[in-house]
């Protein structure tokens, strides 16, 4: 049987040789290199270097390969970092030692700050004197109330403690506070709130514009007189934290006119004003008075009588017309 010449030549060459290359020279192979025959890695974590990939992690197929999880490459064994390369400064949090001289060095830091502080604040503020405005008890706040509304009935108007030290105003009913006047004020802003309620035009903001505008006036109140006491040159025993404290006394007829306006409309507004105003008057006299002295001189004669007279009248007078001003426009729609 005649068989083709191009199958016995292919047949003749041995199977297990491989075919040199044109020009090389030498034995032939005897066994296959199966380095060129191997797949491809597998991409993305574990691929070992230098197994056809790139120095950015990309082979020769442009394939992504995640970087190296062996050790000295960035990670530890469980493939969260390698301590040699976390941020700089982490190896002194992690130190007890450290952080606990950090935490004593901040605070320390913050108890200077806090000293520092309180020193310039007594300067201004007299915070360890203010609390003795603050030392009232409910026999007290229902006397000065009483007081404040009936004021005609009071005869002993003298401060029998020490007038150079802030007294407790829960062993003086004379002693001014600052308790009275502070939830006075609160409280005015609360009704002012609802009177505008009833009369469909309560906003939000109002609760802050009637706050702001009664503080403001209260501060320059406050200044103004400051102002005069020095220019006139008045000696007196009052310090500014009594002079607010007298001043914050109208809040308390503001509210109950306020109040009987709600419910008798401008008639009962207008009475329960008045009333007010002739008591808030009749028990700064009184009260100033006694704190706002004409201090007398070596030849017998008191310095500055009629100036400190009119002082207090001043203020006095002024006190039923802030408390006016300061409700007629919550009272009464203003066109």
């Amino acid at each position: 049987m005649d068989v083709p010449s191009g199958f016995r030549q292919r047949k003749s060459k041995s199977s297990s040789q491989k075919r040199r290359p044109k020009g090389q020279k030498g034995k032939p192979q005897l066994f296959e290199d199966t380095s060129m025959q191997q797949p491809p890695p597998p991409q993305g974590y574990g691929a070992p270097p230098g197994a056809g990939y790139g120095n950015y992690g990309y082979n020769v197929n442009n394939s992504y390969r995640a970087p190296s999880r062996e050790m000295g490459q960035g990670y530890d064994q469980s493939g969260y970092g390698n301590p040699a390369m976390q941020f700089p400064g982490q190896q002194f949090i992690n130190d007890p030692m450290m952080t606990n001289m950090a935490m004593q060095y901040g605070s320390s830091l913050a108890d200077q700050g806090k000293d520092y502080v309180n020193k310039n604040l007594e300067k201004y503020v007299a915070t360890s004197k203010l609390k003795y405005y603050f030392a009232v008890d409910t026999s007290y706040v229902g006397k000065k109330l009483g007081l404040l509304c009936f004021p005609f009935s009071h005869s002993d108007w003298s401060i029998k403690f020490n007038q150079d030290e802030p007294v407790a105003p829960r062993y003086e009913v004379n002693a001014p506070d600052l308790y009275i006047p502070v939830m006075a004020f609160v409280t005015y802003v609360l009704v002012a709130g609802i009177v505008m309620g009833t009369q469909n035009r309560f906003t939000p903001e109002q609760l802050g514009t009637q706050a702001s505008t009664a503080l403001v006036w209260l501060i320059m109140e406050l200044v103004v007189l400051l102002f005069t006491f020095y220019v006139m040159n008045i000696n007196t025993d009052l310090k500014y934290l009594d002079i607010l404290a007298f001043c914050g006394y109208k809040f308390l007829g503001m509210i109950v006119s306020l109040l009987a306006g709600l419910l008798f409309q401008s008639t009962g507004y207008y009475v329960v004003l008045l009333w007010f105003s002739l008591c808030i008057a009749f028990f700064l006299i009184k009260s100033l008075r006694v704190q706002i002295l004409p201090h007398s001189e070596g030849d017998g004669f008191s310095k500055g009588s009629k100036r400190s007279l009119y002082l207090i009248l001043c203020i006095s007078l002024i006190q039923p017309l802030m408390m006016w001003w300061l409700t007629s426009h919550i009272m009464f729609v203003r066109k």
